[in-house]
């Protein structure tokens, strides 16, 4: 049995076609692996609070040394981490927001990116603890940043495989709808894109 964790960004609801193509990676994992467990994570409904110098200084004191509001910030923290490290796959929808991710997803990294928990320093420098998972992202976006000369502009894809890269993760898959505002691609990209999953 395999547990799933599906991360929703977009703000927007029945017209976002992140939503759209996040549940179709879930629903052909579904065919492959019928017993999954599915945990969602929609940042827009429950939003973490942008990072503030209450939180860094709760990440940074030892947890036998927290205030009562501290201990409730480390235990929300932890929460949400509890949830990657239960995890065997996870999916992030992550649509393109002026060349990055949107700022509930970059909240939720500030949230998640713990030493300790999410990785740790030794004498190598960095590892990532969260080992053996593998990663969906379900990236939409109005132009088409996969190839062409708009590609160095995308910092959302490049952006999360490099915090689960730190994080230890490096099974990636990425599945794209673009061109969604592109007249004669727009028609047919999230079609496109939904046709373009395959699971391993």
């Amino acid at each position: 049995m395999k547990n799933i964790l599906h991360i929703i960004s977009s703000p927007r609801k029945e017209l976002s076609a992140s939503r759209k193509l996040g549940t179709a990676v879930i629903e052909k994992i579904q065919e492959k692996y019928p017993d999954v467990i599915v945990k969602e994570r929609d940042l827009t409904k429950n939003s973490v609070p942008l990072l503030e110098e209450k939180h860094i200084n709760t990440f940074f004191t030892p947890a036998e040394n927290h205030s009562p509001e501290q201990a409730e910030i480390n235990q929300y923290s932890t929460d949400l981490i509890s949830e990657l490290q239960e995890a065997d796959i996870i999916i992030i929808d992550s649509p393109m927001y002026n060349f990055s991710v949107p700022a509930t997803l970059r909240a939720y990294f500030d949230f998640t990116s713990r030493a300790g928990y999410t990785f740790k320093y030794d004498e190598n420098g960095p590892k990532g603890l969260l080992n053996d998972k593998k990663l969906y992202i379900a990236f939409t976006s109005g132009n088409i940043y996969s190839e062409g000369p708009y590609q160095i502009f995308d910092s959302n894809v490049p952006y999360i495989k490099n915090v689960f890269g730190f994080y230890g993760v490096k099974d990636v898959s990425v599945f794209r709808a673009e061109g969604l505002a592109i007249p004669g691609i727009m028609e047919t990209a999230l079609e496109k894109g939904i046709e373009s999953i395959v699971i391993d």
